[in-house]
């Protein structure tokens, strides 16, 4: 809804409403002879007053002795991009207080003001321009005095046609001599070359709580050195904006420009580094995200010494625990994560993991979910052991792994011909689908070659398996932790099966494998 809030109506509104409560309240006391007159809180004492008082200014100077000691290595970033793309003219209409321009045409935030506030009316006509400069304002922070910055990978976005000017608190401007970024986390590493720099204090993440005092720092519509304060108002945040997250969420005021800049505790430690904010209209609506700092600085670490991101693998398929999930496996929900498929000639397959086992612990760290799975993973040491908890048939056993490096093409799928397999199809009525023999022709045109299982080819409305959101065309590659090949596999499995007590299917498409339980309710 992008209609203008009305104030002035919806204060008359409330005046209005207000007016008919209160006489309703009064002709209700009246006929009850309730005396509806409250003498309210008791007023402070001299003593009271001041200590309230004091408590305040207490708070306040918390927040100004942890600005003073970041706003030094807080910088503001320009990036300015030169292309053969279109930008945007002056508007069409009349003129708005920044000239008619936008800001930040070029950085992620440059739809903002196509509508929200100050673009309202505004149109703006896309026009060929060669070697028209793109200008981006976002944030950073000094991690290190030999000139080290952290900021978003998004702030720095451009390749080889960016140039990246840093502007110190101090006033001094410097080019950026290198400039390192990983769009994954969306952190990013500037190198300048300065003397008298003052890096600012590195926290751990790993110690911050819902309800925290925090500050964001920054320059955010391109107003330096501006502070704000609020709380963090949740961890582990996945909001689907970077191939990896865990984002730790606050109500400080995050707006364009603060992208980069720091989270700090009240120590004026760095406990995150500003990345997005969730937003109608562009500006802060009270729901910023910000990197850990503890993710943060790893990756930054790698790419200040390497200029890349090497990352850890396991080499597996896998999925999260709900309650329906969970009762087939002899678990709690959110207790770990099912293994769905295991890559041939992985660090997975070494250690001896196998489809259908549930990894509870990795290397101490307690898994709930994938993405618990796939940062613990990522950050351990190459070619070092660990350890790893898995629950397999209800039996809990440990494992020994050794990570090894992601390999450049992780993900591709590998196929491989499949001879042709005479079709059949058959009814399985008490789990509401159709299933058939998934011959080669089929498994071609399913981007399923080389997999082994049977299609479904018919789900019926209303039945189990389109209440677990089944479809056709998926491939179920086992039932029951059995796998099956053919239709006689199924068959024979399904007549020992019960659906009171539930049938675990695993489900292939070209995205991935699933768990999925059928279970008369």
């Amino acid at each position: 809804m992008n209609a203008k809030f009305n104030w002035s109506r919806w204060v008359a509104g409330l005046g209005l409403a207000g007016a008919m409560a209160a006489s309703a309240v009064s002709m209700h006391a009246g006929d009850t002879g309730v005396d509806t007159k409250s003498p309210g809180p008791a007023p402070l004492s001299t003593a009271e007053a001041a200590q309230a008082v004091a408590s305040a200014k207490g708070l306040s100077a918390a927040f100004r002795v942890a600005a003073d000691r970041v706003l030094p290595s807080v910088v503001m970033i320009e990036t300015k991009v030169t292309s053969q793309s279109a930008i945007p003219e002056q508007p069409m209409a009349r003129q708005n207080p920044l000239d008619g321009k936008n800001p930040f045409e070029g950085t992620p935030f440059e739809d903002f003001f196509r509508n929200g506030p100050m673009g309202q009316g505004f149109k703006y006509e896309q026009v060929p321009q060669p070697d028209a400069a793109q200008v981006g304002i976002g944030s950073g922070v000094i991690i290190d005095t030999s000139g080290l910055i952290m900021t978003n990978s998004h702030v720095v976005a451009g390749g080889k046609n960016a140039a990246v000017t840093v502007r110190l608190n101090d006033g001094r401007e410097f080019k950026a001599a290198n400039v390192w970024a990983d769009p994954k986390t969306d952190i990013a590493i500037i190198q300048i070359k300065a003397d008298g720099l003052t890096a600012a204090k590195i926290g751990n993440s790993d110690h911050v709580a819902v309800g925290d005092w925090v500050l964001a720092l920054g320059q955010p519509f391109g107003l330096e050195g501006t502070v704000t304060a609020g709380i963090v108002s949740a961890t582990h945040r996945g909001v689907g904006i970077a191939d990896r997250e865990n984002f730790l969420q606050t109500d400080a005021a995050i707006n364009p420009g603060n992208s980069g800049g720091p989270l700090v505790n009240l120590d004026g430690e760095i406990v995150g580094i500003n990345t997005a904010i969730s937003s109608r209209s562009g500006g802060n609506e009270g729901i910023g995200f910000a990197v850990p700092i503890n993710m943060a600085n790893w990756v930054g670490q790698q790419l200040a010494h390497g200029g890349v991101v090497r990352r850890a693998y396991l080499g597996v398929g896998i999925q999260s625990v709900n309650a329906t999930v969970a009762d087939q496996f002899q678990i709690k929900p959110n207790e770990g994560v099912v293994v769905t498929e295991v890559r041939a000639g992985t660090p997975a397959a070494k250690a001896g993991i196998q489809t259908g086992d549930v990894i509870t612990t990795f290397a101490g760290t307690k898994i709930s979910n994938p993405r618990d799975l796939q940062l613990t993973v990522e950050q351990a040491a190459v070619g070092q052991s660990h350890s790893m908890t898995i629950v397999r048939d209800g039996r809990t056993m440990t494992l020994s792994f050794t990570p090894e490096e992601q390999p450049a093409d992780f993900g591709s799928v590998s196929r491989s011909d499949e001879s042709a397999q005479s079709p059949a199809t058959s009814s399985f009525s008490s789990l509401g689908l159709e299933l058939a023999d998934l011959n080669s022709s089929v498994a071609k045109q399913l981007n399923m070659e080389g997999v082994e299982g049977v299609v479904i080819t018919e789900v019926k409305p209303e039945g189990l398996a389109a209440e677990a959101g089944l479809s056709e065309g998926m491939v179920v590659t086992s039932i029951n932790r059995t796998p099956v090949k053919t239709l006689k596999d199924c068959e024979e499995i399904l007549q020992k099966a019960d659906v009171n007590h539930g049938v675990l299917l695993l489900v292939k498409t070209s995205e991935g494998s699933r768990f999925v339980a059928l279970r008369k309710s």
